[in-house]
């Protein structure tokens, strides 16, 4: 494993991501001009009790309807009751891995993308634990698992691959922590880092195909 250090002002950097981004710099995949449902997700950056900077990942249980087993931020669909975009992802992110809210920050919300496979209009949304507490999955049938990632081990080209979809698209992919990011999760990941500058260069030329566990999950 290669040592990838960040840069102190890290989090800053990654702060004035959402003042400058277009929808274009995050996704090839843009809203429609009508429908779609909108939604939230939660990009929360902390840091773990090592010292070292971090992002709140979930896995979807095998069971779910929608991206089984996929590697996610914590989020959902936009309820009622939410006040916007970061209000739905916080709130999300509580019934998903029980973090307390009250101790997130938002830096800010990102434009809005497209989930073309579940018609999702999703905000990613930005935020800093300021004060962290204990996550869990709360809802096995929901969340199978709740993971807090080093960035260093996101940004270490010996985790990082473009992953080849048998439809043909092809998107880039993080191995951490017994985990397979790819899809939407690892597309923003990437673009977020990189738009921040804390990108570290990776063999972009090194393809693989979705591995075969992954696959069975799609079907």
């Amino acid at each position: 494993m290669s040592d990838v250090s960040l840069p102190g002002d890290w989090l800053e950097r990654l702060a004035r991501v959402p003042q400058s981004a277009k929808p274009e710099d995050l996704s090839r995949f843009l809203p429609p001009e009508e429908g779609g449902r909108p939604s939230a997700v939660l990009m929360l950056f902390g840091v773990d009790d090592d010292g070292r900077p971090d992002v709140l990942l979930t896995q979807r249980a095998d069971t779910m309807r929608s991206h089984p087993g996929q590697v996610s931020f914590p989020g959902g669909s936009l309820d009622e009751v939410d006040d916007g975009p970061a209000a739905c992802a916080i709130r999300e992110a509580v019934e998903e891995t029980g973090l307390d809210g009250d101790g997130v920050d938002v830096l800010g919300e990102l434009p809005a993308l497209y989930l073309p496979p579940s018609g999702f209009v999703v905000t990613p949304v930005l935020g800093w634990w300021r004060v962290q507490s204990p996550v869990s999955a709360v809802d096995p049938a929901e969340v199978a698992r709740v993971v807090r990632v080093p960035l260093d081990e996101l940004l270490d080209p010996d985790n990082r691959i473009t992953t080849r979809h048998p439809s043909g698209f092809v998107g880039p992919a993080f191995t951490v922590r017994g985990l397979f990011v790819w899809g939407f999760t690892a597309g923003l990941l990437s673009r977020v880092l990189a738009l921040a500058g804390l990108e570290v260069p990776w063999p972009t030329e090194r393809v693989a195909d979705l591995p075969p566990d992954v696959l069975a999950r799609l079907q």
